[in-house]
């Protein structure tokens, strides 16, 4: 069996499998590795309603509501988008191998520089059984065994999603782990398992993400929270601004690229910011503002914002609006509130656009357009392993290339170094 999902072998006896895996993996060429993946997303289709029982069953015992439980829902529509993300894994190219670069030292060295696996990846997640299909996919691609720990309010899910990937004919014994999820002491194995993992990602909110970075042993690469800002300049074009902002609060709004925050430039605040409160509130959405925007929005019910709203990722139908008087005042705002995740200006000035985006420190910055994009998908990576918001290893939605290490092959005729 190519994955483990029995309680009979215990995290570290998968970890060990895991590691095993690797040597095995990184020997399946492209065409072998595209050929599984195929096979995946058949699988996939071939078991929705089992794929939905589990889910249901999750859904039954999960207790969530509101953003968290559409966090944990699939449907038969999203059940297919993961068939179509490991499909579209599958038709990227390969990086493994890749060459990097390549040269000839004066005593005749030839030296070249080539992507590799990392090894075994571990991740650690919260709610989305769509993460499953979506690591599995990359890792796969990449020659990397995955260690799985999603959350127990999915565990009927994912136990069925690994148990339908691991069976796909071809896939290596050891290849995909899912570890335990009733008890914290796989968490507590897996971020100390130095030696067997060789880097962690963990996925979910900030209490899991500062938990994971603050104790494990082994490298991480965070992935973090989403309080993402939109700042309306004063030459934005309202229509424009307004589908910016309905669709990057409300088309998702339990996901980490939503946005959450509103920045209006003060010379069209006082025809802007009623205007779109009406709409936001029109949309269901809670709106709260500082003293700027409650005064404009007279007569509509408008909550006064909290200092600690500017920094709160709200991941529900929540955005609070801030007035500010131009571009430097939107990026120092934003600078010193945001998760450095995702941030959008809508504006016609090109220098304020150009500003904007040079100076504000996010993984990923839009002009004229929804902070929704910053998706591996979209970005046209066919998954994502997460977005990150650090600048080491990488940074922003993160795929194939970021789940490779480099190597440098070295040929000579003799020589040796006096």
């Amino acid at each position: 069996m190519a994955t483990s999902v029995s309680p009979a072998f215990s995290t570290h006896a998968k970890l060990l499998r895991a590691r095993e895996a690797t040597g095995r993996l990184a020997r399946l060429s492209t065409v072998e590795k595209n050929a599984i993946l195929v096979s995946m997303a058949e699988a996939i289709e071939a078991n929705i309603e089992s794929i939905l029982a589990g889910n249901r069953a999750d859904l039954e015992s999960s207790g969530l509501s509101g953003a968290m439980c559409d966090r944990l829902l699939l449907t038969p529509e999203r059940i297919s988008q993961m068939a179509r993300g490991v499909r579209d894994v599958a038709a990227l190219s390969d990086p493994v191998f890749e060459e990097l670069g390549e040269w000839t030292r004066p005593n005749g060295l030839r030296i070249r520089k080539i992507r590799v696996p990392l090894g075994v990846v571990g991740i650690v997640y919260e709610s989305r059984p769509n993460v499953t299909a979506d690591t599995v996919a990359l890792a796969f691609k990449t020659g990397n065994a995955i260690v799985l720990r999603g959350g127990k309010e999915a565990a009927h899910s994912n136990q069925c999603l690994a148990q339908i990937l691991g069976a796909v004919p071809g896939v290596p014994e050891g290849a995909i782990e899912l570890l335990d999820s009733s008890t914290r002491e796989s968490v507590q194995q897996l971020i100390k398992a130095r030696g067997l993992v060789d880097v962690l990602i963990p996925r979910g909110g900030p209490e899991l993400i500062s938990y994971v970075a603050e104790n494990a042993t082994v490298p991480v690469i965070e992935t973090g929270a989403g309080n993402c800002h939109i700042f309306v300049d004063e030459s934005a074009d309202f229509d424009m601004a307004d589908r910016i902002v309905i669709n990057a609060k409300t088309q998702r709004p339990s996901v980490c690229n939503a946005a959450e925050k509103l920045l209006v430039h003060e010379q069209i605040a006082a025809k802007y910011v009623p205007r779109i409160v009406k709409l936001l509130l029109e949309h269901g959405v809670e709106v709260r503002g500082d003293e700027p925007t409650c005064a404009y929005s007279a007569g509509l019910e408008v909550r006064p914002a909290e200092p600690r709203d500017w920094d709160e990722e709200y991941l529900r139908l929540c955005m609070a609006i801030g007035v500010v008087s131009g571009v430097d005042d939107a990026i120092a705002h934003i600078n010193r509130h945001s998760t450095r995740h995702s941030e959008a200006i809508v504006t016609h000035d090109e220098k304020n656009a150009r500003q904007f985006l040079r100076y504000v420190d996010s993984a990923a910055v839009y002009w004229n357009a929804s902070t929704r994009f910053s998706d591996g998908g979209e970005f046209g990576f066919g998954a994502e392993m997460g977005v990150s918001t650090q600048k080491l290893h990488c940074r922003g939605p993160f795929a194939l290339a970021e789940l490779t290490s480099t190597k440098y092959e070295v040929v000579g005729s003799g020589q040796v170094r006096k």
